[in-house]
């Protein structure tokens, strides 16, 4: 007798059963279910929101979306992750169109990770990595711990932000320029 195999779910079946939900995302078309990483990851995932949302409000650059909303961020296998915050612009997504339901698809400017206590180094590697050639543009993964950024895009070095430093990201949000240090305040 053989052994079932499994077959990928895709993204739209994934969407239709647990779109409503949080700590789950389909990674090579596997659903995985994370804990949820707590008060201190939801803080600085608020602050990153109220900071990048007043740039893009003022002058009308676009839409910040947090609480997990799915990126597409590939197919066969299908993958939906859940974004801590992002943002996409009206170049990209017109300001006329409503909020897409179920997820958003790249291209789109900004991801932001917040990490989670049960995130390695090789985890938010991957994840990141599997942003940027879905075609988000940006990638800024923010470390709790160590009160720092790293700022990735497609085909170039990362920046890093710590301390006293100022992150700003002039390629795809022009205005923008916070201390690191309000991210965690």
């Amino acid at each position: 007798m053989g052994m079932a195999t499994l077959v990928p779910l895709a993204a739209d079946d994934f969407l239709r059963l647990h779109g409503d939900e949080s700590g789950i995302e389909l990674i090579d078309g596997e659903i995985r279910r994370f804990p949820m990483p707590g008060l201190e990851h939801g803080e600085i995932c608020g602050n990153i929101y109220y900071h990048l949302r007043e740039v893009v409000k003022r002058n009308r650059l676009g839409r910040v979306m947090t609480n997990d909303p799915f990126v597409r961020t590939r197919t066969n296998p299908d993958g939906c992750r859940g974004a801590d915050v992002l943002y996409v612009s009206y170049d990209t997504y017109a300001a006329d169109l409503p909020t897409p339901k179920g997820a958003i698809s790249p291209p789109l400017e900004l991801v932001v990770e917040v990490r989670s206590p049960r995130d390695s180094d090789i985890d938010l590697a991957n994840k990141t990595n599997e942003y940027l050639a879905a075609g988000v543009r940006v990638v800024m993964v923010v470390d709790p711990e160590t009160r720092s950024a790293g700022v990735f895009r497609s085909g170039e070095l990362p920046q890093r932000f710590a301390n006293g430093d100022v992150v700003t990201l002039p390629d795809i949000l022009p205005g923008f320029a916070v201390p690191i240090a309000e991210f965690f305040a």
